[in-house]
């Protein structure tokens, strides 16, 4: 009997320890090398989601000086009567993604029994407040959504452009014009959450332009050649982009004017905005909120979506 308890005993603390590695590996940005039978362990431990860990903050060691870093995880759910009416959303789902290296544009492969797209519509469908999703896409592709568009009347088309801006000023161009917002984001970042987009559609509405972001986690170097270290760049000041990226139609419009005539590049929405120049607020993210670009992204989102569940 007490060789029963004793085994029983380990058995939990093993669920215990294998679910805070699996935490770990996934916020350090490595590989996670549960097996099967020892995430289900954790699990049926804990009864609780790996990626919903909820961290007032973050330490980050550098130089011996433990720096805390904003929570990214557990973000916050927004109160009904926050709820910003009239935004016009954006969807980009005209890129080829070549980098996957699949037989079709990775908006269309398949994730967890429907396309990477229909993640992302589906979310926004769902939401309270959106007036407008217009998908910016190749007229080939849209029989996919044809089903959506028929049974959602917020629901239109504009077709891609050569470059991003391009594409995004397509779209831009299609909503409705009472819109109060514009929310853009990009169908391959499928995994974004509810509150991930009522929080970054808050603070645009507040400041004007917003961005959904997390604390840049990897060391980052420069270098000129492309062969040699120039220097370690300081990543405490550092932050890697996410979609949705939300502005006030008025700014993107005067953004688009700028750029058009000073004949501007740009590589995301709210840099449009930035080179007015107008203020861009950061909203706290979720590593989660993958973009997929490579083979390896696939699996990971899937894992993701299965935790979710």
């Amino acid at each position: 009997e007490e060789a029963m308890v004793g085994r029983r005993l380990a058995q939990g603390l093993f669920g215990v320890v294998a679910l805070a590695c699996h935490v770990s590996a996934f916020n350090l940005g490595m590989p996670t090398h549960l097996s099967r039978a020892s995430a289900a362990t954790a699990h049926a431990g804990l009864r609780r989601s790996p990626f919903a860990a909820d961290h007032s903050t973050r330490q980050q060691v550098r130089g011996g000086v433990a720096a805390q870093r904003p929570a990214v995880f557990g973000v916050r759910t927004m109160a009904a009567s926050e709820v910003v009416e009239g935004v016009a959303v954006v969807l980009l789902a005209g890129g080829v993604g070549s980098r996957m290296k699949a037989d079709r544009p990775k908006q269309f492969l398949e994730l967890d029994g429907k396309p990477v797209l229909r993640h992302s519509l589906e979310l926004f469908l769902r939401l309270k407040g959106i007036n407008s999703i217009t998908v910016v896409i190749a007229e080939e592709f849209r029989d996919v959504l044809a089903d959506a568009a028929k049974a959602d009347p917020r629901v239109q088309f504009a077709d891609p452009g050569k470059e991003r801006q391009d594409s995004v000023f397509s779209g831009f161009c299609k909503i409705p014009e009472d819109s109060t917002l514009v929310c853009v984001h990009d169908a391959a970042r499928p995994l974004v959450t509810e509150a991930e987009v009522y929080n970054v559609i808050k603070d645009a509405n507040e400041h004007g332009a917003a961005v959904l972001a997390v604390p840049m986690k990897a060391t980052v170097k420069e270098s000129e050649d492309g062969q040699f270290v120039k220097r370690t760049i300081d990543r405490s000041t550092l932050w890697e982009i996410h979609t949705p990226q939300v502005m006030r139609p008025d700014l993107l419009k005067k953004g688009f004017a700028k750029v058009a005539a000073e004949k501007l590049e740009v590589t995301d929405d709210v840099s449009i905005i930035e080179q007015l120049p107008a203020p861009v607020k950061i909203t706290v993210g979720e590593y989660t909120n993958i973009k997929l670009t490579t083979p390896e992204d696939m699996p990971m989102a899937s894992s993701i979506l299965a935790a979710r569940k």
